[in-house]
């Protein structure tokens, strides 16, 4: 995804949302705009200023924007791609990598000498909101949770105030459901045919080099009634592709008990023909659960055949010095089973090279890989030290042999053909996006191969077949096959490029998850517990008391200790078993 631009000024009127939670500030725009009062300071109308919007980093950072340049543009503010004209500058952060970050400080660095009031959102705030170059007059933080909140922070800022709302683990307020509060808020899409979907925030790993888990922290996912609505709204704008994005899809729903192929049943009984799905990146252990379930999924026609499964490394020493929890076996488990039951199916990956201590062998090992699996699409990294981060700490690889190792890899991915095979063959694609030449719009087929066609309007947002004439490393030549445009008539038309996406107004919203109320059970744990903790210091006494006897006696006294303190250890986890089962809500 590029950075959100070009999208211009909005006259959006907000409507009444009923069993939904809107942000305050929409809910006095109209007031504000009616009694139209100015503010003392600037003598401007509060909510009429133009705001520069600028997001780098991942499909999912790229959704924070999209939804924060919505709110802004429905409350009144122009939303503008000229920085010069701009009154506010939003600056939303990735912390993946050094340079994604340095790019983002020098940017605000840009913005200081400019003199314009900044809100700086994403990763790099959330996970060290202390840097210096966060702090200054003009300045405000706004957290990855608390986007639904950004005309807030907004309108205070151009007041002069520094405002920072940086919670970690956001408070569940009536209403507020997920990461950030409810899906139901207006976006302005970059490309009006996309919507991208946030399913869940945060992962279950502890890598030992990522930034990231310090922003988003740990698992939380939608309600899948939020994202079916969420989705069934977008497709009533006109959307033609449906991205799933997170830092790990794999893992959605193992907080609230569901699970990601439940989600992905859900979404496609209410996707219509002319509409595809697209899952975005999950890391191998957990989809590994799935893959019967999954393979089959990929194979319906309304799903894109293409799925982004990180490796980092060929070598398990190094998988494990990284603790991303599973081997290079598991990995290729996963590439080999959806190859072999999904008909085109494409795997794309990540190699991170020169970890450190990552030795000549290990290197080898991630070669041979890719050398034998020949991956379309390979996302190379060089290790970066993220500070804060344990990989930070370890002893590094020299920079040069990880500059030559990162070469190495370039260069073995530019020597083998992956698309060539396709040429004389027809595919039937979506066009949905125009190519950076300018002169070609960008169609899909199945697996998701980038197949250029002729920029003729009539083929946006619409399906047809191509016969591929021309391949090259990374893109496919299509000539469109006459008389193959698919007529569409059940699809709305999307919205104006730069135009805010509305909100539902008949959005249900889920039922929250009870709070755990059982004293009782509760109660006998915390008994059971103090049980535990007397009958250990029991066993320390005899264990001092026959430290020099060794007898017989001993072992069977500590052997039945050892029996008693399981079966307590049992009645405890089934008690809070039980517990849980009483408390659990479903969605």
């Amino acid at each position: 995804m590029e950075d959100i631009e070009d999208i211009g000024k909005q006259d959006v009127v907000q409507r009444e949302i009923r069993g939904a939670v809107v942000p305050k500030s929409f809910k006095r725009a109209k007031k504000l705009r009616e009694k139209a009062p100015r503010d003392g300071a600037s003598g401007v109308t509060p909510g009429t200023q133009a705001v520069y919007v600028r997001t780098w980093g991942c499909s999912h950072n790229n959704s924070d924007g999209e939804f924060m340049a919505g709110q802004l543009a429905n409350y009144g503010y122009e939303i503008t791609g000229d920085k010069e004209k701009a009154d506010l500058w939003v600056l939303n952060s990735c912390t993946v990598k050094a340079p994604s970050q340095d790019v983002f400080i020098n940017a605000i660095k840009d913005g200081k000498d400019k003199k314009k009031p900044m809100v700086l959102c994403g990763c790099v705030p959330q996970g060290d909101p202390s840097l210096p170059a966060f702090q200054g007059e003009g300045i405000s933080l706004l957290g990855v949770n608390q986007i639904d909140r950004v005309v807030e922070v907004v309108e205070e800022t151009l007041k002069g105030h520094t405002v920072q709302l940086m919670e970690t683990k956001p408070k569940s307020p009536k209403g507020k459901v997920g990461p950030q509060g409810t899906l139901n808020l207006p976006k302005i899409r970059k490309n009006p045919l996309i919507e991208i979907i946030s399913i869940n925030s945060g992962c279950l790993n502890q890598c030992t080099y990522c930034k990231t888990k310090h922003a988003r922290g740990d698992l939380r996912s939608y309600p899948p009634s939020e994202i079916v609505q969420r989705a069934k709204l977008a497709i009533s704008e006109g959307v033609r592709e449906i991205w799933l994005t997170s830092e790990d899809t794999g893992t959605y729903g193992r907080d609230i008990r569901y699970t990601l192929p439940k989600l992905m049943k859900d979404l496609i009984d209410v996707t219509p023909n002319g509409v595809m799905l697209k899952l975005g990146m999950s890391n191998p252990p957990y989809f590994l659960e799935y893959l019967p379930e999954m393979a089959e999924i990929f194979r319906h026609p309304r799903v894109y055949s293409v799925l982004h499964v990180p490796v980092q490394a060929g070598s398990d020493r190094v998988l494990k010095d990284m603790k991303r929890k599973y081997d290079v076996n598991d990995f290729t488990k996963v590439v080999d089973y959806l190859r072999d039951h999904v008909p085109g199916m494409s795997i794309h990956t990540d190699i991170i090279c020169g970890f450190p201590g990552e030795t000549k062998e290990d290197w080898k090992k991630t070669l041979d890989l890719v050398r034998e699996y020949k991956f379309p699409a390979l996302h190379i990294s060089q290790f970066y030290p993220r500070p804060g981060t344990p990989a930070a700490k370890m002893k590094r690889v020299h920079t040069a042999e990880v500059k030559r190792r990162s070469r190495e890899m370039t260069e073995l991915f530019l020597s083998y053909e992956t698309l060539s095979g396709k040429v004389g063959k027809i595919f039937r694609v979506l066009a949905t996006e125009i190519a950076k030449d300018k002169k070609h719009y960008v169609a899909h087929n199945k697996s998701y191969d980038q197949i250029l066609v002729p920029m003729d309007k009539k083929l946006l947002g619409r399906t047809f077949e191509v016969k591929i004439i021309k391949s090259g490393k990374f893109h496919l030549i299509g000539e469109i096959i006459p008389g193959s445009l698919t007529s569409a008539p059940s699809l709305p038309d999307p919205l104006a490029k730069g135009e805010a996406s509305g909100v539902s107004d008949t959005w249900v919203l889920p039922k929250r998850r009870k709070e755990r109320k059982q004293p009782e059970f509760d109660a006998r744990a915390e008994s059971m517990r103090e049980d535990v903790g007397d009958i250990a210091k029991v066993m320390n006494v005899v264990e001092e008391e026959h430290e020099v006897s060794k007898t017989p006696a001993k072992g069977l006294i500590i052997a039945l200790i050892i029996a008693l303190i399981a079966a307590l250890y049992v009645r405890i986890t089934t008690a809070q078993a039980a517990a849980d089962r009483l408390s659990e809500s479903t969605y």
